[in-house]
């Protein structure tokens, strides 16, 4: 082959080598594509855009008075977020984000903000319910999960808006459950979620959902001598609030089974050296005083006699107040119970039709 041949050949070869390189250089400095996402990053993403457009930002002010212009000033409380829970335009969020607010506003997923009303609050379950007023399309209800089976290790996906900024986003695993939360109300939530997955200031309130993207819980609370985000966040089980919600939205506040009674406190019973619930009161025609227990009273020459102290409810120990309450909130008005409790040192037992009660 002559010279003049070989270099028509090499020419011919340069070309595409050329091209070649150009495309490689292009592939690098475009940075990565949908190809360089793990499995993992692509579900994480993916449950993110199905999720974000139900969680919502929640604005809250309180209203004061300039006494020396008579002017009302709007003075803004805090912020959290919350999630859309049905297309009637009901909003769950915790109960402190709202609380002693006189305005409060909702932004939905596309910056439009609307005035809510609160229609019930629950406390002791620091969880509460507004309404607004939005058209149907706007609202997208999550999807409820459950909390019950829940596993430590288990990936969790927060998504609210912290510090007021736009929709963010955090994962990370379920550290533990099982753990008790003290409420603005003074009793303890029990069967609270831990988890990793920062939690930070504005974030309350805001869904927590599992990687099937179905709320697990509602993100409540941080541990932090900070009071920023310290590795510890503490979510309420979506099984509560699926109980309590409906019962805000139908009632404006929770109707729980009870016994009927006044039990004495658990640091005075502690004093008198007895292991329960003691029974302080109990008013006539309760479901307990159908059932024949009797509460604390004095005796003709003024002694203290102590009342029935419950130690079991359907076999299962009763170890002080908060126990009782724990085992009643998962029970309703009607249902049939068998109590065990101490009289004059004896055991007894008895069954009890639980009654209804307003919180």
């Amino acid at each position: 082959m002559s010279s003049r041949s070989l270099r028509r050949n090499e020419c011919r070869l340069m070309i595409p080598a050329s091209i070649l390189a150009l495309f490689l250089f292009f592939s690098v400095t475009a940075g990565p594509g949908v190809a360089d996402l793990t499995p993992d990053e692509d579900l994480t993403i993916s449950i993110f855009k199905k999720a974000a457009p139900s969680v919502v930002f929640i604005k809250n002010a309180a209203l004061q008075l300039d006494w020396f212009t008579a002017d009302v000033y709007e003075i803004p409380r805090g912020a959290g977020s919350g999630f859309v829970w049905d297309e009637a335009g009901h909003i769950v969020t915790n109960f402190h984000v709202v609380y002693q607010a006189d305005r409060i506003e909702v932004m939905l997923s596309d910056q439009k903000s609307y005035a809510a009303e609160v229609v019930g609050v629950a406390p002791n379950h620091d969880l509460a319910v507004l309404k607004i007023e939005a058209p149907d399309e706007k609202l997208v209800p999550v999807e409820v999960g459950r909390s019950r089976d829940l596993q430590v290790g288990q990936k969790v996906i927060a998504i609210g808006n912290p510090f007021g900024l736009d929709y963010s986003l955090t994962t990370g695993v379920i550290s533990s459950v099982g753990r008790t939360l003290r409420s603005l109300g003074g009793r303890n939530i029990h069967d609270v979620i831990q988890t990793d997955a920062a939690i930070n200031p504005g974030n309350s309130g805001g869904p927590l959902y599992n990687s099937s993207g179905k709320v697990i819980g509602v993100a409540t609370a941080i541990y932090s001598p900070s009071g920023a985000y310290a590795g510890v966040g503490l979510a309420i089980p979506v099984d509560v609030v699926k109980r309590v919600v409906p019962q805000l939205i139908r009632y404006g506040r929770v109707r729980r089974a009870g016994l009927g009674v006044t039990l004495v406190p658990d640091r005075i019973r502690e004093r008198l050296d007895f292991e329960g619930v003691m029974i302080l009161q109990v008013p006539r025609g309760s479901a307990a005083d159908q059932a024949g227990l009797r509460g604390t009273r004095r005796s003709m020459q003024g002694n203290i006699l102590v009342g029935d102290v419950i130690i079991a409810i359907d076999e299962k120990e009763i170890s002080d107040n908060d126990a009782l309450a724990d085992i009643l909130d998962r029970k309703k008005a009607g249902d049939k119970i068998t109590i065990t409790f101490l009289r004059d040192q004896k055991e007894y037992g008895t069954e009890l039709i639980l009654q209804d009660l307003d919180e």
